[in-house]
C-alpha cells in the first residue's frame, strides 16, 4: 500500500507588522509640531493678597514655567520681577535674589494682576512706574472656571497669567497718581460718614419709639424735623446717680445725647469733606461742573470713575459700557432690534448719570420734549431713561476727556 506524504507548506516572506486599520469617521492623531518661539520671553500672572502675592509664568505657547509666593513689600516687587525675568526657554530661573530690578525686563511681555484697585495696587503701580513694565488688568475667573479648575493661589495666578497671554485681559489699571486719586480717598472717608450719620439718626428715632411714654411725648414731635431733634438730643442731660440706678429714661436720655452728638461731630466732617472736594472738583474739573446737573458729587463719582488716565477708555461707548448704561441685545431671531437694560458696569457711575437724567428732566427744556415724544412713540419710561443716560454718559465722557486729556481728542463709536 503506497502511502502518499502530505505536501509540505511553501514558506510564506514575512509580510511585517499589519498596517493599523483607519476607522472612517475618526480623526487620526497628528504628531505635535515644534514651534519656533522667541527665547526668553515670558507672560506672568499674579494672584494678589494682603500679605503676600502669587505669581505664576508661562511661555508664550502657554506652557506652564513655574510658581512662586512673594511678600506685599518692595523687596518682594523686586523678587517677583526677578523670578519673571529669570526663566530661559529651558523654563528655569537664573536667578531669585532681590535688589534693584534687573535691566533686561524685556523678556516679560506683559503681566497680568488680578485686584490692580485693591491688594495689587502697589504692586501694579511699581511695575508700571519703575519697572516699566506692561501691566493690564484681570478680572477673577468666572465660576464655572473655578468649578472644573479648582481654586488656589497657584491656579488663580496660572490663569490671570493665561488671560493676560491670550487677550482677554486687555484692560489698562488706573493710574492713582494724580488728583482723581485724591479725591476718590477723600470720597472714601465722606461716604463713611454719611452713611454713619444717616444710621446714628435711625437709632435715635428707634430709640425714641421704644423710650418711656414721658420721653416718647416730648421727642415725638421733632420727627420730621431731624435738625431740631439732634439739637434736642444733645443737649439732654441725665442725671449720673439715676442712671447708676438703672433706670429707663435716664438710659434712653444717655444714649440719646450720644447718638446726636455723633451726629454733629459726622455732620462736622462731612462739611470739611465737601469743602475740600469743592476746591479739588473745581480745580481738577472745570468744564465738567459746567454741565447741567453736574455737581460736586455727580462730577467726583464719575472722575472716579475714569481714573487719572481716562485714555485708557478708547471710546465713549467703552465710558457707557463701564458705567453700565450701553444697550445690552436681547433674544435672538426676529427680535426687531430688542434691548434691555445693562445691570452690570459701575453702579455708582450709572447713579450718578441718573442723578444727571432726573435733573434735567426737571429744569432742562429739550429733556422734557424728548421724553414727551418718546412716550408717544409708546416707549416705556426705563427704556426713555435709559437712552437718555446713555447720551449723558457720551456727553460726560467728551468733557472729562477735555479735563483730563487736554492732548487727546476724543473719538466717537
Amino acid at each position: 500500500m503506497t502511502t502518499i506524504a502530505p505536501a509540505c507548506p511553501q514558506t510564506q516572506p514575512d509580510p511585517g507588522p499589519r498596517p493599523a486599520r483607519v476607522r472612517r469617521g475618526r480623526r487620526q492623531a497628528v504628531a505635535p509640531v515644534a514651534v519656533a518661539l522667541p527665547a526668553e520671553q515670558v507672560i506672568g500672572g499674579v494672584d494678589t493678597h494682603a500679605e503676600t502675592h502669587t505669581a505664576a509664568a508661562v511661555d508664550l505657547a502657554g506652557r506652564t514655567l513655574g510658581h512662586a509666593t512673594f511678600p506685599t513689600t518692595t523687596a518682594g516687587y523686586i523678587a517677583l520681577l526677578r523670578w519673571l525675568t529669570g526663566f530661559t526657554t529651558t523654563g528655569s530661573a537664573d536667578h531669585l535674589t532681590t535688589g534693584v530690578a534687573g535691566e533686561d525686563t524685556t523678556r516679560v511681555v506683559r503681566i497680568g494682576v488680578e485686584g490692580t484697585g485693591t491688594y495689587g495696587a502697589g504692586l501694579a503701580r511699581y511695575l508700571r512706574d519703575v519697572a516699566g513694565v506692561e501691566v493690564v488688568e484681570v478680572d477673577r475667573p468666572d465660576r464655572r472656571t473655578r468649578r472644573f479648575a479648582g481654586k488656589s493661589d497657584p491656579i488663580d495666578a496660572e490663569a490671570a497669567a493665561r488671560a493676560a497671554l491670550n487677550g482677554h485681559a486687555a484692560g489698562t489699571p488706573k493710574l492713582r497718581t494724580g488728583p482723581v486719586e485724591a479725591i476718590r480717598a477723600l470720597r472714601v472717608a465722606r461716604s463713611s460718614a454719611v452713611g454713619a450719620r444717616a444710621q446714628a439718626l435711625v437709632q435715635m428715632k428707634s430709640l425714641i419709639t421704644t423710650a418711656p411714654q414721658a420721653l416718647r411725648e416730648r421727642l415725638r414731635a421733632l420727627y420730621t424735623a431731624p435738625a431740631k431733634l439732634v439739637a434736642t438730643c444733645a443737649a439732654l442731660g441725665p442725671d449720673p446717680v439715676v442712671l447708676a440706678t438703672g433706670d429707663p429714661t435716664a438710659a434712653a436720655e444717655a444714649s440719646l445725647r450720644a447718638l446726636a452728638r455723633r451726629h454733629q461731630h459726622l455732620s462736622e466732617e462731612i462739611t470739611e469733606a465737601d469743602a475740600v472736594l469743592d476746591q479739588l472738583v473745581a480745580a481738577t474739573a472745570p468744564t465738567l461742573l459746567e454741565a447741567l446737573g453736574v455737581g460736586t458729587e455727580v462730577a467726583g463719582q464719575l472722575l472716579v470713575t475714569a481714573g487719572d488716565n481716562p485714555e485708557r477708555l478708547h471710546s465713549e461707548a467703552a465710558f457707557a459700557a463701564l458705567c453700565g448704561v450701553s444697550p445690552v441685545p436681547a433674544g435672538s431671531g426676529r427680535t426687531d432690534g430688542a434691548v434691555r437694560l445693562n445691570r452690570g458696569g459701575d453702579r455708582q457711575a450709572n447713579s450718578a448719570l441718573h442723578r444727571v437724567v432726573i435733573t434735567r428732566l426737571r429744569h432742562d427744556q429739550r429733556t422734557q420734549t424728548y421724553l414727551q415724544r418718546r412716550t408717544a412713540q409708546g416707549k416705556p419710561k426705563r427704556a426713555i431713561l435709559r437712552c437718555l443716560k446713555r447720551h449723558v454718559a457720551r456727553e460726560i465722557y467728551r468733557l472729562i476727556m477735555l479735563d483730563l486729556a487736554p492732548t487727546t481728542t476724543p473719538r466717537a463709536t
